[in-house]
């Protein structure tokens, strides 16, 4: 995890160096909800025995890299680690993802999607086993311009889905589908120029 921090702020240094172009850099609280279509039952069930959702609360630290700008439309790079825990059970989530963002519409609103993959780490509340799995997710929010370098995120919602820890990877009879993740966010986005 340390390792990742120091390849992120250097990927971002070095890309501000390099160029002129806009990078936001934020550390947002997050609520994922977590859902599968059938119950776990067992040791490394990561919702908890016979449970089919369970919401999680964490943080996200990330940012992105504007690299592309016309009149309308912005694109950048997100790079993203997300943590998150419920019941004593644990998501980290490392995400990479495509953005695009609109300029900022009357009063400064500013939309954008975001597709994102990458690392899903999941371990059960009852084990100290992670599993490391893929994971991607969808994501729109609305940035509103507060002042020159600061932004507030007022929402960003996302849907995605990965493989979570279960019975099935360790024997188990039966292995479960991919989870369902509702994500819901907000905060402060710090604006570099």
């Amino acid at each position: 995890m340390k390792l990742r921090s120091l390849v992120f702020c250097l990927a971002f240094a070095v890309a501000t160096i390099a160029a002129h172009a806009q990078v936001g850099v934020y550390v947002n609280p997050i609520g994922i909800h977590v859902s599968n279509s059938e119950t776990d039952t067992g040791p490394f069930a990561f919702l908890g025995d016979n449970t089919k959702g369970r919401t999680f609360y964490g943080v996200n630290i990330g940012g992105y890299y504007e690299f592309f700008q016309n009149q309308n439309i912005v694109a950048s790079v997100d790079l993203r680690d997300g943590f998150v825990k419920s019941n004593n059970a644990s998501l980290n989530s490392f995400l990479v993802g495509g953005r695009v963002a609109s300029k900022p519409l009357a009063n400064s609103f500013k939309p954008y999607v975001q597709l994102s993959i990458g690392l899903g780490t999941t371990k059960p509340p009852t084990s100290t086993l992670r599993l490391n799995r893929f994971e991607y997710d969808i994501l729109g929010g609305v940035d509103y311009t507060l002042a020159k370098h600061v932004d507030f995120r007022m929402v960003e919602l996302g849907y995605g889905s990965v493989s979570t820890v279960n019975s099935g990877d360790f024997g188990g009879t039966n292995s479960l589908p991919a989870s369902h993740l509702f994500t819901v966010s907000t905060g402060l986005v710090f604006r570099i120029p």
